[in-house]
């Protein structure tokens, strides 16, 4: 009994001394840029930080659209060595990171007022984002580009579960706030 256990232990400490050199070769990249990742790091307010994030996102779409339109990178773009694939992918998880950084400010809100203007930002991009989700999957469509087909369909599932649950937060800032302003005197 005690030889099973400590075979069990060896392999865990194995497992996890090769972990990092078991990947396999094609491991996500990264999906935000250096440049990117400073500018977050920078932007300690929710609503600053999301924007960003958001920028990024926005980027992604535009660039994949104009690369599928053949439209080359030029030099010194942050962008340059993304496929389109990568973008849309990039797109995808950017938006994840974002929900994941407003759930948390959600649950532990330090400006009511920045949150909610984080919220208003990721409803009004994912609006926007909604247009160049449906050309780039008429594109992928029509050069028959599965890849890309399926990647568009969760960016704009994702996009759509974003839209709706800052409308949701929203709708609950607003209905708090007026519940808030009821108990009030208004000064004179």
């Amino acid at each position: 009994m005690n030889r099973r256990i400590e075979w069990g232990r060896i392999l865990v400490a194995l497992a996890l001394a090769l972990g990092p050199w078991s990947r396999p070769a094609d491991a996500a990249k990264e999906f935000l840029t250096p440049a990117e990742i400073l500018k977050i790091q920078d932007a300690p307010e929710i609503d600053k930080r999301i924007k960003i994030y958001l920028e990024a996102a926005a980027l992604r779409l535009k660039t994949a659209e104009e690369r599928l339109g053949g439209k080359e990178s030029g030099a010194g773009d942050p962008l340059e060595f993304f496929t389109v694939e990568e973008m849309v992918e990039g797109y995808y998880r950017i938006l994840r990171s974002v929900m994941f950084t407003l759930d948390d400010a959600v649950e532990r809100p330090k400006d009511p007022d920045a949150l909610a203007k984080a919220l208003k930002n990721l409803k009004d991009r994912t609006e926007k984002d909604a247009k160049s989700l449906e050309i780039l999957h008429k594109i992928a469509e029509e050069k028959k580009k599965e890849e890309l087909w399926n990647l568009v369909n969760q960016a704009t599932e994702i996009a759509s579960g974003a839209h709706d649950g800052a409308e949701g937060g929203l709708t609950r800032f607003k209905e708090r706030e007026k519940g808030r302003g009821k108990g009030r005197s208004k000064p004179d």
